[in-house]
């Protein structure tokens, strides 16, 4: 059963239940998956920015956009205007299946995964997750990935009013948490 209709018949009334809630639209669920990576020090090379744009791609299944420096920071050599990174917003079906995927196939290929803490989803219920190195998903080929490997972050919206929803929502969804996350 797919991660989307596994929502809508089972988790759902769960969390319903679970959490006391009258109304159905209440109960929360995903909202968006946006995946995110900062050029960093490579900001003005632009093999590097090609090969993040085709993992992403490759990742997501769409087109990354390019983010642009809204100020200028001369500590950081950033002028105004100049590309600093990309993302993908994931939203519908594209997202139920990144995200059947991340908990599935990409955490438990991560180098030393002990589980997620807790501590990664903040009071209003949305969950950030940052990979060192992108070639745990299924999608990149390891020799494919030479020298240029970047890192990614995966924010998980959701439309939970706090943080017990949101971490009964991911745990309704398989996400592996830390057994004891101090």
């Amino acid at each position: 059963m797919r991660l989307k209709e596994k929502y809508q018949k089972q988790i759902a009334p769960e969390l319903k239940t679970k959490l006391g809630f009258k109304n159905s639209l209440l109960v929360p669920r995903l909202t968006k998956v946006v995946l995110n990576v900062g050029f960093g020090r490579h900001v003005k090379e632009k093999d590097f920015m090609a090969n993040v744009e085709k993992g992403l791609t490759k990742i997501a299944g769409q087109k990354p956009v390019l983010t642009v420096s809204k100020k200028s920071i001369s500590a950081f050599k950033i002028r105004e205007g100049l590309i600093i990174g990309a993302k993908v917003t994931l939203r519908g079906q594209r997202m139920y299946d990144f995200v059947e995927r991340l908990v599935n196939i990409v955490f438990p290929r991560v180098r030393d995964f002990r589980g997620i803490s807790e501590k990664s989803v903040d009071r209003e219920g949305n969950m950030t997750v940052g990979f060192k190195e992108y070639v745990s998903f299924p999608e990149i080929l390891a020799d494919e990935a030479d020298s240029n490997i970047f890192g990614l972050e995966v924010c998980l919206g959701t439309s939970a009013k706090n943080r017990e929803a949101g971490l009964e929502l991911f745990r309704a969804l398989g996400f592996p948490f830390k057994k004891d996350s101090k």
